[in-house]
């Protein structure tokens, strides 16, 4: 088996890659370097510079390596860009995706595992989030990811390829501090911006129907949502995978922003308030997971909690901020 991860040089394709790798998989990425880090990768591992876009490119990729299963991670996904810039998120995302899987299917790949998104849900009234909780998205991000699972289906359903979608909830940490997050767009960096600049981190909205009043979310370490795409990968190469399947990747935990922020003053020793703001449009009062389906089918459940996430990302917002 050879795979190809779309999107490998990023920071959850990097991961990917590793734990993919170090259990023996062979890889080769693909990366537009849009938001990539190239020295994440293990040396291993080659690195193609090209988008989703270039059909010819990804047809010439697939034969030369002589791909057997794609990982699909390559995606705008920045729900307020999103909102700004609509047209750009359909083309990249859903676009990006049609043009991969004509390459996929001329070529005779027959695996393919799509990287979705909690965001697919939109704000559900309910404790836990099942598979089957109805999808609504609230946004065109969510939108493109629920387009994305429908085009998966429908071509694996075509052309005879076998899939597994992963809707992914808050992902957070680092297996190791060159491998962290450098944007600042998920809560933990945001928070590590704030403090970084000697400014108290922020809460947006501590009125929701909630024990503290503030939202609560799902997080799972990014080195837990690599095992489970290597998990999903291996369902994928094995007997009677035929079909299709999708999966909630998260703990099954919910855990407060106000938690959340107390965690991360106890990790970095800056235990200063946060300040509260209003609340921002869109925002849930909650959103977890349960992950029992994925426990059933891929044998996977995430080991790792909320202070290893931070503790973690702590360390590579250091390694890559000069903290």
């Amino acid at each position: 088996m050879t795979w190809l991860i779309t999107g490998g040089a990023g920071y959850i394709g990097a991961h990917v890659a590793r734990t993919m790798t170090g259990a023996g998989e062979r890889v080769v990425a693909l990366d537009d370097l849009s938001a990539a880090v190239p020295a994440r990768l293990p040396a291993d591992v080659p690195l193609v510079e090209g988008s989703t876009l270039d059909g010819d490119r990804l047809t010439r990729v697939l034969r030369e390596y002589d791909v057997t299963g794609v990982v699909h991670l390559a995606a705008r996904k920045q729900v307020a860009e999103s909102v700004a810039e609509p047209t750009r998120y359909y083309r990249e995302n859903v676009g990006g995706l049609g043009t991969l899987l004509d390459a996929v299917a001329r070529a005779g790949v027959r695996r393919l595992l799509f990287s979705s998104s909690a965001a697919v849900y939109g704000n559900p009234d309910v404790d836990l989030i099942t598979e089957d909780t109805p999808c609504a998205p609230v946004n065109p991000y969510g939108e493109t990811k629920l387009a994305g699972e429908w085009l998966v289906r429908a071509a694996g359903a075509a052309y005879g390829i076998s899939t597994v979608c992963l809707r992914y909830f808050n992902v957070a940490g680092a297996a190791a501090p060159e491998l962290a997050d450098t944007g600042v767009f998920n809560i933990v960096p945001m928070v590590f911006d704030r403090l970084t600049r000697d400014e108290a981190p922020r809460i947006f909205g501590d009125d929701y129907p909630t024990p503290d009043g503030t939202c609560v979310r799902d997080y799972i370490h990014v080195a837990d949502l690599a095992e489970a795409h290597l998990a999903a990968a291996r369902r994928l190469t094995g007997e009677g995978t035929a079909g299709d399947l999708t999966l909630n990747i998260g703990r099954g935990e919910g855990v407060s922003v106000r938690e959340l922020i107390t965690v991360v003053g106890e990790v970095t020793g800056d235990r200063r308030a946060p300040v509260t703001e209003g609340r921002r449009p869109g925002d849930a009062p909650r959103a977890v997971a349960s992950a029992e389906r994925a426990a059933r089918e891929l044998g996977w459940r995430a080991r790792r909690d909320v202070r290893e996430m931070v503790a973690s990302a702590w360390q590579g917002w250091q390694l890559h901020h000069g903290g």
